[in-house]
């Protein structure tokens, strides 16, 4: 099966791409390179990689023809980089989005799984929060991934294309690299790692659902061997933990850490929890991985990655 992957050589898209790559699928990333790295797929290179972005239809279109599966991950990613720059981030989620769109139409793609966001909720109205949760996004981020979501299943529903779209909570795991737009998780492990302080913005009793990125991978995989299911669907572990315990949990891997609190930022959400009861009846996705688990498996990651 041909599968292409764009943002592939990101944090996601490249655990994404391994995966198919491992199964036997035939695999294309398209990736600018701007936030993505391509030692990402350096044990893979038999992965066909295409420097490029989605703003760049007439690529676009020639990656894509011909593909099975096309795993939309390219995006401008989180919300305070949306606030400094939000005409980039709606260039590249919203308008990228419809260029991949018209690529998977025009070139026979079976379907399309999109990388989606919880941050199309907004500040949460009730917990568990399901898929019907009313949509009010706080940050341009979370704007420009709804009218990607949007596009996606209007397209599913105009032509013969099936859309897929994951909302993902906040994922984390190897390849993601510090980057102070990113997850607090990558942000904390490397600033640990590193001796620093950690700055908590707000009291740290904000709550966030954190979900590995294996398992997200296999929830790609089961969204895009499924056969006559369009829709959106929440992604996310089903349990929370607050920020001052993440803290904590890191302390038991690596010691007692230096901790700072500021104030809270703009567009950041009190509380998240995902409903994933849908993504499991209709995929099959049951998420295997506990957080201290995946915390040292990152950890170990991330000191590696540290050494290179």
């Amino acid at each position: 099966m041909k599968t292409v992957v764009t943002g592939g050589a990101g944090f996601i898209g490249s655990n994404i791409a391994a995966a198919l790559f491992e199964r036997g699928d035939e695999v294309v990333v398209l990736d600018d390179l701007s936030s993505g790295h391509a030692a990402n797929l350096a044990s893979h290179a038999d992965i066909k990689l295409v420097e490029g972005s989605v703003l760049n239809g007439d690529l676009v279109a020639e990656v894509t023809r011909g593909a099975d599966v096309v795993f939309h991950h390219a995006a401008s990613v989180g919300n305070k980089r949306s606030i400094d720059d939000p005409r980039h981030d709606v260039m590249v989620n919203a308008v990228g989005t419809v260029n991949v769109l018209e690529g998977c139409r025009h070139g026979g793609v079976r379907k399309i799984v999109y990388a989606s966001s919880a941050g199309i909720f907004g500040e949460l109205r009730e917990l568990p929060i399901s898929e019907s949760h009313p949509l009010e996004p706080d940050s341009p981020y979370g704007a420009s991934k709804l009218a990607g979501e949007k596009a996606c299943l209007a397209y599913a529903k105009l032509y013969d294309l099936e859309a897929v779209a994951l909302r993902y909570f906040n994922v984390y795991g190897p390849n993601q690299r510090f980057d102070e737009y990113g997850n607090v998780i990558p942000i904390f492990v490397f600033q640990m790692l590193d001796g620093e302080t950690l700055t908590i913005f707000g009291d740290g009793e904000q709550t966030r659902d954190f979900i590995n990125v294996r398992d997200v991978v296999q929830a790609n995989l089961k969204a895009a061997d499924s056969r006559g299911v369009s829709g959106a669907f929440n992604l996310g572990s089903g349990s929370r933990v607050s920020i001052n315990d993440l803290v904590r949990e890191l302390a038991r891997l690596d010691g007692e850490l230096d901790v700072r609190y500021g104030p809270p930022r703009p567009g950041d959400v009190r509380d998240s929890l995902a409903d994933i009861s849908r993504a499991h009846d209709a995929l099959g996705f049951s998420p295997s991985v506990a957080l201290p688990q995946g915390l040292r498996e990152y950890v170990s990651w991330a000191r590696a990655e540290r050494r290179t």
